[in-house]
């Protein structure tokens, strides 16, 4: 046994061989770009990841798919980026550290901006560290050279820059919107900072008289003091009960003031009255519908919860004050209808457990149409990003087409400053990618970019934009490929392109392929609440990282969800170790032979043939399907011609030529293993590589490791059509000589007798011809071929294409014995029949039993009958002869 044998064991162990193997492949540096000129470039970024915690199955899913990509690409000439990074996740990250400091009795004001950024660079650091063992537990081919965090330095840059553009341009503005307000700490908070907490309350239902005293519109509230805020009502604008009054005006309660009905689709017409006050200073939603209706927003309220001139003779009242009184108030108007006690859910504050205030507050914004316009025009050209599955693509304009102006403040301190600043004394804005220069005179604005923004910029950014002459901006960008779930396109797909467009002046990517959500094998959102979340890790220790990617990959269509199942990725690991079986018998059988012993000139067998024509069809097929993103269809490719030609068929028959005598005809089958099993691992390998890698390494080869080896090519020259035909006839009969074997229970390992009428000369030649593989696979005592056979009466028979086999009984069973085992199964069917029957006749079980047992009971009976059936006819076939 030579070497090459002697390191593979006998067992396939995922752990054992992916040990180690990854730090070999990130030392050998086979996954850096090269920036070599000779080569075209390929480049996709990673979605960054949070540095939150863990990568789920999602991550898993979505990485294995890029790497496949790049895998391939790789091995197909091109000069592959893959370039890692990681988010820093604003609202996110900031809600982790601040639990962490809470367990620890501290809030992030006991350690100050800075000293809270401190810890949050910690954090990071430590999840980043956890993300990358993942990453390389999952066997990902990145560039770690050239990992990007949309924090560091580089980035930080080019988000001052477009900042700064965009205001200078007049596209970023400060302006009104609703925020979370604490009033006794008189700070506004992030959505992080709210606690939920349910709280008695009531609906107030209140009477809105219309102005032309026809009668009046019922509204109901939770706040109302805010009424005195009010600018309009609105309702559906199919509402039946209310089309008519629309563009009426009602007055409005204690205050006097006319305000109109407006129609909205926001409003849910099942939903109460299906009337709804406006009060745009005091409601996020309320905002977003006055500024659709162009509404005046009034605030009602003090930074410190007490009411404003604006609330008339309620100034200067506690805002829960008010209410009491303007409830007694709007009681003796007679407009109170009734008043409904309630629990329902309020936030608080988690610095000061006051309840807080939607509130009307200045924040930063990017004007959205002339970016929007850009981005759907881009759509009608021949160079237009192309969405994977195209569908998508309507999704993506549904976003542009709606889309309103984007507020990107966040009021957190994790994340990019906003480059503004405020003269102390003036209050002028200065914006700048630099401090101005009298510093001390001037404060910068507390607030940080909403994390879209700086992710927005990510497939230009990360390759060194704003320096258009950065090497790696020019060569690889813009980038190949995205690959991201459905879930984000309005999120992150249409601002990376909408950036792109306006600072690079080209799309940042060709094409976006989606894909879904992991749910569960019933189809459920996996969730901490229902219990039924995936750790991929654990997943991968016990079945190993290529059954999981492999699973991933081939689970479902573009754009479609992926039911995740145990029993299926188990089932890859048995593939995997089919593989493993066979390629060890190989290696076994190749005689320690090396690269440059590899003849196929030789003279080749059918089988020898036919394998080589197969090989040819999967490469085609494997590669064309690749390109399209079919890698479901691909899967079924490999996994249809390793499992059954390979397996099944050719090393089954090349035991011929190898324990046989030909020398000559040795060689040529070692070779012929030795190539195509080298090829089939070429294919395999963006799948699997771990199993691939140690499986190249020990055949013979040329090259340093797989991940650079060429991608497989059709060799015409290897294409046979009539040896496919005559593989195809050999297969049929030794499949229906098995078939009929096991029908009439006679063991491959009893001798039969077997004739084979060929409808022409040139199929029995053929047979003739390959008489050998017959003999072996169908065991025959005598075998007879010819193309003029007497029909046999006392025999079964199967029809193939182009031939005719007949068993004869007298070899294969004692008819009596036969008829009696069959007359016995008989039986046992028909009990199984009754009693099922009996069951599914008692209307006590049928309408106390769940669904499923009835159905599975209706199915048993079925399967039952249908087996009675086949026995009955097989009896009476026995009787008749």
């Amino acid at each position: 046994m030579s070497d090459q044998q002697l390191s593979m064991p006998t067992k396939y162990d995922p752990q054992a061989i992916e040990q180690g193997r990854y730090d070999w492949w990130v030392n050998g540096k086979y996954f850096e770009a090269k920036d070599d000129e000779t080569k075209e470039p390929y480049s996709i970024v990673i979605p960054p990841p949070n540095v939150t915690g863990k990568l789920h199955l999602g991550h898993a899913w979505d990485t294995t798919l890029q790497d496949i990509m790049t895998r391939m690409k790789r091995m197909q000439g091109f000069d592959v980026l893959w370039l890692p990074g990681m988010d820093h996740a604003g609202i996110a990250t900031q809600a982790k550290v601040e639990q962490k400091l809470r367990a620890e009795g501290k809030t992030r004001y006991d350690l100050g901006r800075e000293g809270f950024l401190k810890e949050t660079w910690s954090w990071k650091e430590e999840y980043a560290s956890h993300i990358r063992e993942q990453w390389a537990k999952l066997g990902l081919g990145l560039d770690y050279s050239r990992e990007r965090f949309t924090l560091d330095e580089g980035l930080s840059k080019a988000v001052r820059e477009v900042f700064v553009t965009l205001y200078n341009k007049g596209l970023i503005y400060r302006g009104e919107y609703i925020i979370n307000w604490d009033p006794q700490t008189k700070t506004a908070l992030s959505d992080i900072e709210v606690i939920y907490k349910d709280i008695q309350g009531a609906f107030y239902h209140l009477r809105y008289p219309l102005r032309d005293g026809s009668g009046y519109i019922e509204i109901a509230t939770t706040r109302p003091e805010t009424l005195l805020g009010d600018t309009a009502v609105a309702v559906h604008p199919e509402d039946e009960r209310y089309k008519h009054l629309i563009g009426k005006t009602l007055i409005l309660p204690i205050v006097g003031r006319e305000i109109p009905i407006i129609a909205d689709e926001y409003v849910d017409m099942e939903f109460g009255s299906g009337a709804v006050k406006i009060t745009p200073a005091h409601d996020p939603n309320d905002f977003e519908v006055g500024n659709r209706h162009n509404l005046e927003r009034i605030l009602v309220m003090n930074e410190d919860g007490t009411m404003n001139k604006k609330a008339g003779k309620y100034e200067g009242m506690d805002r829960f004050a008010c209410r009491k009184q303007i409830v007694k108030d709007l009681q003796e108007a007679g407009v109170l209808v009734k008043i409904e006690e309630m629990v329902h859910s309020v936030g608080h504050s988690e610095r000061s457990d006051a309840v807080v205030e939607p509130y009307l507050s200045t924040q930063w914004f990017v004007k959205m149409q002339p970016l929007a316009d850009a981005a759907i025009q881009l759509q009608t050209g021949d160079d237009k990003v192309q969405f994977v599955p195209d569908r998508f693509e309507k999704n993506y304009l549904r976003w542009m087409e709606n889309t309103r102006d984007w507020c990107i403040s966040r009021q957190l301190w994790w994340g990019h400053r906003i480059p503004a600043w405020y003269h102390k004394e003036t209050g002028e804005i200065y914006v700048g990618n630099e401090a101005p220069a009298d510093e001390e005179n001037w404060k910068q604005d507390p607030d940080v970019l909403d994390t879209w923004f700086s992710s927005a910029l990510w497939p230009f950014s990360t390759m060194g934009w704003p320096d258009r002459e950065a090497s790696d901006l020019k060569r690889y960008y813009p980038t190949n490929a995205l690959v991201t779930g459905y879930d984000i396109i309005g999120f992150w797909v249409s601002r990376m392109i909408f950036q792109a467009i306006e600072f690079t002046g080209t799309k940042p990517f060709d094409d976006v392929l989606i894909h879904g959500l992991v749910r569960d094998e019933q189809g459920r959102k996996m969730s901490k609440s229902l219990g039924n979340g995936v750790d991929p890790m654990e997943v991968i220790d016990q079945y190993g990282a290529d059954s999981l990617r492999y699973f991933l990959a081939t689970g479902s269509a573009p754009g479609q969800d992926l039911r995740y199942s145990t029993e299926k990725v188990e089932s890859i690991w048995n593939f995997a170790n089919k593989i493993w079986n066979a390629s060890r018998f190989a290696l076994m059988n190749m005689d320690g032979m090396t690269y440059e012993e590899i003849d196929l000139s030789g003279e080749k067998s059918v089988a020898d043939k036919w394998i080589l024509t197969r090989l040819n069809e999967t490469i085609d097929s494997v590669t064309k399907l690749a390109e399209k993103y079919e890698f479901g269809e691909v899967g079924r490719a490999l996994y249809n011609f390793i499992w059954d030609d390979f397996c099944d068929w050719y090393i089954e028959m090349a035991k011929l030529p190898l324990y046989g005598e030909d020398e000559a005809a040795k060689k040529t089958t070692r070779s012929i293993l030795a190539y195509v099993l080298d090829q089939t691992m070429r294919l395999l390998h963006p799948f699997m590589p771990f199993i691939t890698e140690e499986i190249w390494q020990n055949l013979p080869h040329e090259g340093e490791s797989i991940t650079t080896a060429s991608w497989p090519q059709v060799r015409a020259e290897f294409s046979d059509e009539k040896a496919a035909q005559d593989m195809k006839l050999l297969v049929e009969i030794i499949r229906s000589v098995r078939n009929i074997r096991s029908e009439v229970n006679t063991p491959m390992s009893k001798k039969i007798n077997m004739l084979i009428k060929a409808n022409d000369p040139a199929t029995e030649a053929t047979l003739l011809e390959n008489q050998s593989y017959l003999e072996r696979f169908c065991n025959p005592e005598q075998l007879t071929i010819a193309t003029s056979i007497e029909a046999q009466e006392k025999a079964m028979t199967a029809v193939v294409t182009g031939a005719e086999i007949f068993l004869p009984l007298a070899g294969l069973i004692n008819i009596e014995e036969e008829i009696a085992r069959l007359e016995k199964e008989l039986a046992k069917l028909n009990q199984e029949v009754d009693r099922v029957q009996k069951k599914l006749s008692n209307e006590k079980f049928i309408s106390k039993a769940p669904e499923k047992v009835v159905e599975e009971e209706r199915a048993k009976e079925k399967d039952y009958i249908e087996k009675r059936d086949i026995v009955q006819l097989r009896i009476a076939d026995l009787k008749g002869m």
